[in-house]
């Protein structure tokens, strides 16, 4: 398998380290800046390099464009437009549903976003394990081609990480929810303890909870501000939702609601308890087997199906039949998962055998 890589920092660098050392492929790597392509080579993380994109691409099978978020656009333009037709192409960004609606016409290209990362920055920093047990969503729509769609679910899953279907909005409203809102709230504790004693020579001491509850306030400038403006929409809706929150706790303290209190602490409790054990695995996998019709967009759907209902699947493999009108999708499934997943796709129409 060709791999290119455009973006060879600590996330492009770690798709490229863990492509070559687990799935045993040819990775190309492009960047703008030359001395991250020389500790690229130096580190092993790819093969070869090339001078332009348009080069980088030309005989690829699979293309991560791992570019900064205000350079993607572009970036996965230039990648679409020099790739071959049977290459699929996806992103690293952390926002979809831009991306998804300018792009997503475009059978080769799935959107995608690993959850995973660290402390550091750089090719430096890559590490082949960053994405082992790391959720890694995709955004396939109507048009994307089922075959290029199971190449990337694959190549993905040999990466170590766990591919999930999600639609490209929900995705935005998501990560405003756990992730863009979060690092805004750790922002604002940061400051109202700052300045909390007003006038006073001493900040206030600090203890575990303010700590574990601002780990992220303040990260990487640059890179935030781009999160935040191109989440803008869902994180303002968020925002908005936060602050209605935050009223209706102002409510209960100012009324001295002591039941009402404990009881929306206990409802958080139940709720942080299901949000922090839904992303756990389904044990050990069932075969699902799929009977299709060759149509865009079909594999698309079985897996946001899927995805929406918070079923991973483990592997995937399309068998289509000689004529290539119709074929199978096995998928593999946790076990406490198949019926679930049995029902989905049978209520899209379709016939799903398990064994």
């Amino acid at each position: 398998m060709n791999v290119t890589v455009l973006g060879v920092g600590l996330i492009g660098g770690s798709v490229a380290l863990a492509a070559r050392e687990r799935a045993g492929a040819h990775v190309t790597g492009w960047d703008p800046d030359p001395a991250a392509l020389s500790v690229a080579l130096e580190r092993g993380a790819v093969d070869a390099v090339a001078p332009d994109p348009a080069t980088a691409v030309a005989d690829a099978d699979v293309i991560v464009v791992a570019a900064p978020l205000g350079a993607l656009d572009r970036a996965v333009a230039e990648a679409l437009a020099a790739a071959g037709l049977d290459a699929v192409v996806t992103d690293v960004g952390s926002t979809k549903a831009a991306l998804t609606d300018r792009f997503g016409g475009d059978g080769r290209f799935v959107g995608g976003h690993p959850l995973a990362g660290a402390e550091t920055a750089g090719v430096a920093n890559a590490r082949a394990d960053l994405f082992d047990g790391a959720t890694w969503y995709l955004t396939p729509n109507a048009t994307t081609t089922g075959l290029l769609f199971e190449r990337l679910h694959r190549f993905l899953a040999g990466l170590g990480a766990r591919p999930v279907a999600i639609d490209a909005a929900l995705h935005d409203r998501l990560m405003a929810g756990v992730s863009h809102l979060p690092h805004i709230l750790a922002n604002v504790l940061v400051a109202h303890a700052t300045h909390a004693l007003g006038d006073e020579e001493h900040l206030p001491a600090t203890g575990p909870s303010f700590r574990d509850g601002t780990r992220v306030a303040g990260a990487h400038p640059a890179l935030w501000a781009d999160i935040y403006l191109a989440n803008a929409p869902a994180l303002i809706e968020a925002l908005d939702d936060a602050t209605l929150r935050l009223a209706a706790a102002r409510d209960l303290l100012a009324a001295g609601d002591r039941d009402g209190l404990r009881s929306w602490q206990a409802q958080i409790a139940d709720e942080r308890r299901a949000l922090i054990e839904s992303g756990r695995e389904g044990g050990p996998a069932r075969e699902l087997r799929v009977a299709v019709t060759n149509r865009p967009g079909v594999v698309a759907d079985i897996a946001l199906a899927l995805g929406r209902a918070g079923i991973g699947i483990a592997d995937m493999t399309l068998a289509p039949s000689p004529d290539n009108t119709a074929g199978v999708v096995v998928l593999w499934v946790g076990a406490t998962d198949a019926e679930r997943a049995s029902r989905l796709i049978g209520d899209l129409g379709f016939a799903v055998t398990t064994s």
